[in-house]
């Protein structure tokens, strides 16, 4: 683990860390959309970009997230930096599950599958080996259920547009 990701990691639980980093975001979604992907969270995190459709817009939603690979599949968090509300990507996802990843220059179509029980808690934990502030995060928002969703791929990898 490099000395920059360590620091990320025990910063991460700072309040002040995830409200300097949210609006970064932008940033990091071009920067992954530059390099097809290839590069996204500075490549301190094992992280892709996720393209849903948005559930009122029907146009296509790009964010870039932290994933724990799971089998062939990929997981991801609903955890929006620890904030009472859910991030759009998890909403648009419920309304429909068919996605993109981008991961490392291919772009790969998913499902997405809402995870629930003692699944849901097996791989939170897997999240949190990656990411030990998810569990700050879920302390900080309150009553609101953080979503933990496996993304399946559903088709061959294509190359990036």
């Amino acid at each position: 683990m490099t000395a920059l990701r360590a620091l990320a990691r025990r910063l991460g639980h700072r309040k002040w860390f995830a409200a300097a980093l949210r609006p970064l975001v932008p940033a990091d979604r071009l920067i992954g959309r530059l390099t097809k992907g290839r590069v996204v969270a500075l490549g301190l995190v094992p992280s892709l970009v996720l393209t849903t459709t948005g559930r009122r817009s029907g146009k296509p939603r790009s964010n870039p997230l932290l994933y724990v690979p799971a089998g062939d599949a990929y997981v991801v968090i609903g955890s929006n930096w620890g904030q009472r509300q859910q991030p759009s990507w998890s909403l648009n996802l419920l309304a429909q599950p068919a996605a993109e990843v981008d991961l490392r220059g291919r772009r790969i179509p998913v499902r997405a599958e809402l995870v629930g029980g003692d699944e849901r808690e097996r791989l939170f934990e897997r999240l949190v080996a990656e990411w030990p502030a998810y569990r700050t995060y879920v302390a900080r928002a309150g009553d609101r259920e953080v979503r933990v969703f496996r993304l399946v791929p559903v088709g061959e990898p294509r190359p990036p547009a």
